[in-house]
């Protein structure tokens, strides 16, 4: 694999995924996508709507501007850098999850620009969209196309990579437990809040918890909150998210929280779109934001070591900044496994 070519090949898919985040106009495409596959791209979309119902345009299109934000030729070529093209490419399988659109990609990204064989088991939740983006990457690069295979099953690979729930990943221990792997479980995504915050930064962690309806790994779930905090501060400045509320799943979620809330008489604040318990549970389930009191600096530090196995990303002043949390750079491992340096020491 010549990976300079690879890397102007991406940054060529990285322009048109930003311009189809944009719905931008055929004629601003690269003259190749525009002919072959901006139609395709536009039904892909629709398909993957109608496949899987948290599929909404909005988070599509989300995706594909980060995605596309990170495949330029600067970014690539720094995160490659201290890593050289495998001599004897394996044949790499990629079991892939579906929580949110192309949430995979990036596996798949790290094996190409390795120089590996992406043997890919696609989630049934997002067959769709990333077979479209291949096929575009294998016409812009074709010495690609024998690294690229979507099977059914993974049979006679070298190695995997695989996410999953931690339920499929004691499955994947067991079955592939012979093989380098990497075996990725449940996490979510935390924030730190001071009382110090702008009414800009609360705004900025709406994004964090309700982009993609809240399901990535990388949404917040759990506020960390100083003692006395007025969460009518939070509920005031992401009251621009209030849309969410009219998407039919979020809205049954929504309902039904709040009903099992009420039944078992769990005291909640509401503001019409989000339920919040108070409680030291990290995890909550969709529309639901669980939050809990400290008093000192010893207290959050406590909490994030004691679920550090669980926290994908901490928000906050001195943490990640607000809103970033669904933007990680190229090197902002999933688990904090560095998937470059798994791949090149096959």
């Amino acid at each position: 694999m010549d990976r300079k070519k690879t890397i102007h090949a991406l940054s060529i898919l990285g322009d048109t995924m930003l311009l189809l985040a944009k719905n931008a106009d055929k004629e601003a495409y690269n003259p190749l996508v525009a002919t072959d596959y901006y139609e395709k791209m536009q039904t892909a979309i629709l398909g993957a709507k109608a496949q899987n119902g948290w599929f909404s345009e909005d988070a599509i299109r989300e995706s594909l501007q980060q995605i596309g934000e990170r495949l330029n030729e600067e970014e690539l070529g720094e995160w490659v850098n201290a890593y050289e093209v495998a001599k004897k490419p394996k044949s790499v399988g990629l079991i892939l999850a579906g929580n949110i659109p192309m949430v995979g990609f990036h596996d798949v990204l790290s094996t190409l620009i390795s120089g590996h064989k992406a043997h890919i088991k696609l989630s049934r939740d997002d067959k769709v969209l990333i077979p479209v983006f291949l096929d575009i990457l294998k016409t812009l690069q074709p010495e690609l196309t024998e690294q690229i295979q979507i099977v059914d099953n993974l049979k006679k690979v070298d190695a995997v990579i695989a996410t999953g729930s931690d339920n499929t990943a004691r499955y994947f221990e067991k079955y592939f437990g012979h093989l380098p792997r990497i075996i990725r479980k449940n996490r979510t995504s935390v924030a730190v809040i001071t009382g110090e915050e702008s009414k800009n930064e609360l705004k900025a962690l709406g994004k964090d918890i309700f982009t993609y309806f809240g399901l990535g790994c990388r949404n917040v779930s759990h506020l960390i909150l100083p003692k006395n905090y007025n969460l009518d501060l939070i509920f005031e400045a992401i009251i621009d998210y209030s849309d969410v509320i009219n998407h039919n799943k979020y809205a049954n979620n929504y309902d039904y929280y709040k009903a099992i809330f009420l039944l078992n008489l769990q005291p909640i604040l509401e503001n019409g779109f989000l339920l919040t318990r108070e409680i030291e549970d990290l995890h909550a389930p969709v529309s639901v934001l669980h939050y809990h009191f400290y008093s000192s600096k010893d207290e959050v530090d406590a909490y994030l070591n004691l679920h550090a196995e669980k926290i994908q990303a901490v928000i906050g002043k001195d943490y990640l900044p607000f809103g970033a949390a669904q933007s990680p750079a190229l090197d902002d491992y999933a688990d904090g496994v560095n998937t470059l340096k798994f791949l090149s020491e096959l």
